[in-house]
């Protein structure tokens, strides 16, 4: 399979977050890296289907490369959401075996998917068949009682084999029962030598790592071990400067000087102008940028002004602008 162009972007890449990486946060995201792939949150491929198409799976050109993420367990619906991905633009699909949500469960998709990797397998030979673009597999290492060391390569295995060629892994088991979906993105343990093994023992896979990474430099690391990618998502969510403004440099071998934090925040206005225009709320946008100056001077005040005043009627990009003059006052 020819690589696209989502693949390379895949090196560095923020992570699918239900509530979060929505469109808004994709185009902020964007606005300070040029090359890192960004997910959409998970959408079922029923919604999709059958649900407001614009709504759910609409995208703004300047954010790719850009995949979407969905769930599902029937090869039928997903082959049809992923026709419909496809013609959106896509630069990826990818189906999740990951999310531990007890609706998730009760659903029969995400991470109770590692139970039966033939099912995976039978999805993803039907999502390939229906989507021109690259689909591809965010997994964990495995759920509940499974040894990790034997489960993970042949679900690797079985899967690959209907055409798979890159997985994100989760370096983290899932307990489907007695932890929350919060407690089970810290609670079990993180086992990275086992998803560098992986890559070892598969070699002709694309493998990203995930989970428990909240520094650019920690991505280095696992990319110096031999991974082809990483995956980052709450510290890019919370502290994104910090991850993604001087990722194409690090991370890409981009020459191109990074944005400062301060030019992200001007460059938001007119998509915010654009956003209020269409009949958008402020808050729905710059909910997104609350983390903007996380550890600098002014952070705290920036956030505070957003939080306090962006859900006001009428509040408009005149919120952004002063809550930026609290940062330029205390660098100042």
């Amino acid at each position: 399979m020819p690589l696209n162009a989502a693949t390379p972007a895949a090196r560095l890449s923020v992570a699918p977050m239900m509530d979060w990486t929505d469109r808004h946060c994709r185009y902020f995201h964007r606005l300070m890296s040029r090359n890192a792939l960004l997910y959409t949150e998970m959408v079922t491929a029923p919604a999709v289907i059958h649900g407001d198409q614009d709504r759910l799976i609409g995208f703004d050109e300047a954010e790719h490369p850009v995949a979407l993420q969905l769930g599902g367990s029937d090869p039928g619906e997903l082959a049809e959401a992923s026709r419909i991905a496809a013609a959106y633009g896509y630069d990826e699909i990818n189906l999740n075996v990951g999310c531990p949500s007890d609706r998730v469960q009760s659903g029969c998709f995400g991470a109770v998917l590692m139970e039966r990797p033939e099912l995976v397998a039978e999805c993803i030979s039907a999502m390939i068949a229906a989507s021109p673009v690259e689909v591809t597999v965010k997994c964990r290492i495995g759920v509940d009682d499974q040894i990790p060391e034997e489960v993970l390569p042949a679900f690797l295995e079985t899967v690959s084999a209907a055409g798979v060629t890159r997985f994100a892994i989760h370096a983290r088991k899932a307990w489907l029962q007695g932890l929350s979906p919060k407690e089970n993105r810290d609670i079990p343990p993180l086992d990275y030598p086992l998803v560098h093994a992986m890559k070892q023992a598969f070699p002709h896979l694309h493998l990203s790592i995930n989970g428990g990474i909240t520094m650019l430099e920690e991505a280095q690391v696992h990319l110096a071990a031999g991974m082809d990618g990483v995956m980052i998502g709450r510290a890019a969510y919370h502290a994104p400067a910090g991850i993604l403004l001087s990722a194409d440099r690090d991370i890409f071998g981009d020459s191109a000087p990074p944005r400062s934090a301060e030019s992200v925040a001007h460059a938001m206005l007119p998509y915010i102008e654009a956003h209020l225009m269409a009949g958008g709320r402020l808050h729905q946008v710059t909910r997104h940028m609350l983390g903007l100056f996380t550890g600098r001077p002014g952070a705290r005040g920036w956030k505070r002004y957003l939080s306090e005043n962006a859900h006001r009627d009428g509040a408009g990009p005149e919120v952004v602008e002063r809550a930026l003059a609290e940062v330029t006052a205390r660098a100042a």
